[in-house]
């Protein structure tokens, strides 16, 4: 069964094609991730008993989101996660929770054959959209598809705005990508319209991976063994338990990292959460809100608001995906 994303209706199709960038082509250093590297005859086995994706059956053309979750099911970190070899993993993840994520992963290491390490000294990460995809990979290739290319592997993601975007990885002082520079506030902002919200610290332990429509993506794999939290993923997911998913907003507000959204029907208790955010080139702010599905099936124009009930209204926007109700 498939949930369809919010139609575009009268009253906000011309937020939405307003809020549609023009082709958008150039390269940017991604300066707030960080990399953990996982090496070792164990690496594929140790994150298989870790993560929510099923890492053993990952090619070495492929990449995927991943999450780690505490014994809650709520996500501590997640990853674009690839193989650069059979024994060598790369996460990719937001520097701001690199050093506590790789110490709560090493402490599960015990016997296995693996070391795990911050190697976001020994590799440029840079993203790219439009053209400079074409001029660097040939061509564009569906999401979470790894080319390499020389030393350097570049993965796929989900389009923001309609724009193709992928991550470069590459080592240490390799050449810059080439290409018109973009600016990194702009590339958060399509980052923010692919609809995937990356866990940054505001937010670990606050979502579970449904939450952020993470199984939706790719995210999750329901079919592999056992990890941290995967009875309360599984439960969320079967038995139909889940009560809030991710939705794209606009507001002209300026909304931050963890800040709560408020329904007028409610104003003392938050009905959700910002996930991420980021200013939108047209003018004011778009936003991946976590909240109650309850309350944004009754989202009418102003009913929404950022911070307090006084606070900025939001106005729900189309999804760029459909969510996925059951397997």
């Amino acid at each position: 069964m498939i949930i369809q994303p919010i139609p575009i209706t009268r009253a906000n199709r011309f937020m939405t094609m307003s809020r549609t960038a023009p082709a958008i082509s150039g390269t940017v250093e991604l300066t707030h991730l960080g990399v953990i590297r996982v090496v070792g005859e164990d690496a594929v086995k140790f994150l298989q008993s870790q993560l929510t994706q099923d890492v053993a059956l990952l090619g070495l053309s492929e990449a995927r989101l991943a999450a780690f979750c505490n014994a809650k099911g709520r996500m501590q970190a997640s990853f674009v996660l690839f193989k650069r070899s059979h024994d060598e993993i790369l996460l990719v993840c937001s520097r701001d929770i690199l050093a506590a994520t790789l110490k709560r992963l090493s402490m599960f290491v015990l016997r296995a054959k693996v070391k795990l390490s911050d190697a976001s000294g020994d590799f440029s990460l840079h993203g790219l959209t439009g053209k400079a995809i074409e001029s660097i990979a040939g061509k564009d290739y569906p999401a979470w598809t790894k080319v390499d290319i020389d030393d350097s592997n570049v993965v796929f993601l989900y389009p923001g705005a309609g724009q193709p975007r992928a991550l470069r990885c590459a080592p240490a002082g390799s050449p810059a990508p080439e290409g018109p520079h973009i600016e990194l506030a702009l590339w958060h902002w399509l980052e923010v319209r692919s609809g995937i919200a990356m866990i940054t610290q505001p937010i670990v332990e606050a979502f579970v991976p449904q939450m952020l429509n993470y199984e939706s993506v790719g995210g999750v794999n329901f079919k592999k063994g056992c990890y941290p939290g995967q009875e309360v993923v599984a439960r969320s997911q079967f038995r139909g338990t889940l009560k809030r998913r991710a939705y794209l907003v606009h507001t002209e507000g300026t909304p931050t990292v963890g800040q709560e959204v408020f329904h007028a029907l409610d104003a003392e208790q938050p009905c959700g959460a910002v996930a991420a955010a980021a200013a939108n080139p047209s003018g004011g702010f778009d936003a991946i809100v976590s909240m109650q599905t309850s309350a944004a099936a009754d989202a009418a124009q102003g009913r929404l608001t950022l911070g307090s009930a006084a606070g900025a209204p939001l106005t729900l926007l189309p999804l760029p995906y459909a969510l996925i109700a059951d397997i």
